[in-house]
């Protein structure tokens, strides 16, 4: 890990660079696919399938014998494992509901606003080297609580052209209505068009790779909402003197892990600790099984020592991190004073691993810095805000004027007519 020493601010931007590609690099694929998908449905599909993921398959659609089979090959302790994280998940995110609001804004003037389910969403949840069945929890439950009617599911198949039985013993466990084997820029397509096999719905979400991120990002050309931009994963870790060295170490791999390009940083006022960390990382990854791919994440991760709070808290909000670990005995001017950070986990015995499966909060979090402007996933993100308002008799004679004046001023004749006739019609 490159190690830095009181950088200049001038400096952070390129310290804080992250390992990834520019659009530009890869939206000429994202491009291609997208159009092929979206005249040739599931003939492309198959063809990219075949392509990115090394198989051909003569049906997408997972049967319901797959997902029976798949929940018998499961065990009872991972089973009972993903039952207590859904409980979790659920008990936080049932707690986010908001009842209707309700104004009479004048007399006679009455507002409110209700929420209503996206009726079709689709999950978008990465395969590959590490099939990751816990985001069903993270996006199915919440779905599911806010009364989404259809949830459509894309996975990539392995070599085989199979599905990882816990992703589909997940699947079902949480609801999902319709579970597909297409991974990649050709499942966000599918998702976007609606082929023959695969429907169109009206949001995705899901985190993925860098094609995956752009792919969701085009996909809102063609009037299909998007969770966020969820790229490559991070963490940013905070620690003092006061932090277990072992423990940090082990957070940072925990992302690391993920893949090639996710990107890891410490900042900490601790040179010893910073030390004590290096060599942990060290002696940790020589055991990892995936020791291949979190050694090419270290590679381009920092260790960055800054003084003082201030400056590490300043750097830290540009930083935006998708994940936020504060081991200090100052916690409280961090938890305060951070503004931009997905998810923040606070203390030496808050691992973000906890957040990734079981304590109940969501992980599918904006990445890239996006953290600036966007939330993670939570209960509002399945629905979306409605207003009402009905007015009576005295209530349009109280705003009726103003509505006429101001209706006039912008120019608007038939804006004005609309009123004058009910008051008209009052008089």
């Amino acid at each position: 890990m490159e190690k830095f020493y009181n950088p200049a601010k001038s400096e952070w931007a390129k310290i804080l660079k992250r390992p990834t590609q520019t659009i530009e690099d890869i939206e000429e694929t994202v491009n291609q696919v997208f159009s092929e998908v979206r005249t040739k449905g599931d003939t492309a599909v198959s063809k990219y399938t075949e392509l990115f993921d090394g198989i051909n398959l003569l049906q997408t659609k997972v049967t319901q014998e797959e997902v029976t089979t798949a929940a018998a090959k499961v065990s009872n302790e991972l089973k009972d494992a993903i039952k207590l994280a859904k409980s979790n998940i659920e008990k936080f995110h049932a707690a986010q509901k908001t009842d209707r609001i309700e104004v009479e804004t004048t007399n006679g003037v009455k507002c409110w606003q209700e929420k209503r389910a996206i009726q079709k969403v689709g999950l978008y949840i990465p395969g590959g080297s590490a099939p990751l069945f816990s985001t069903i929890l993270m996006l199915a439950t919440p779905a599911n609580i806010a009364g989404c009617e259809e949830v459509v599911l894309c996975t990539p198949p392995d070599k085989n052209g199979n599905v990882h039985p816990a992703i589909l013993y997940t699947a079902e466990l949480c609801g999902v209505t319709k579970i597909y084997k297409v991974g990649g820029i050709q499942a966000i397509a599918a998702m976007t068009f609606g082929t023959e096999t695969i429907p169109k719905v009206y949001k995705i979400f899901g985190p993925g790779n860098q094609f995956v991120t752009v792919a969701k990002q085009l996909a809102t050309r063609y009037n299909v909402a998007i969770d966020m931009p969820a790229g490559p994963s991070e963490l940013l870790v905070l620690a003092d003197d006061s932090a277990n060295a072992a423990f940090v170490a082990s957070d940072l791999l925990s992302q690391a892990e993920h893949g090639a390009d996710s990107q890891v940083v410490l900042v900490s006022n601790s040179k010893s600790l910073m030390e004590e960390v290096e060599k942990e990382v060290t002696n940790q990854l020589a055991v990892l099984p995936r020791k291949d791919i979190a050694e090419k994440a270290i590679a381009h991760s920092r260790l960055i020592y800054v003084e003082k709070e201030k400056d590490a808290l300043d750097l830290i909000n540009e930083y935006g991190p998708e994940h936020f670990i504060i081991c200090t005995t100052n916690e409280s001017f961090f938890t305060e004073g951070i503004q931009n950070a997905g998810s923040v986990f606070i203390g030496n015995f808050t691992p973000e691993s906890a957040g990734d499966y079981a304590s109940g909060t969501n992980h599918t979090l904006p990445t890239n810095a996006y953290a600036k402007q966007y939330s993670g996933v939570n209960l509002d993100s399945f629905m979306k805000s409605m207003t009402f308002q009905k007015i009576s008799e005295e209530g349009i004679r109280e705003i009726g004027s103003a509505i006429e004046l101001m209706a006039e001023a912008e120019g608007l004749a038939a804006h004005k007519n609309a009123v004058s006739l009910r008051l008209k019609e009052l008089k």
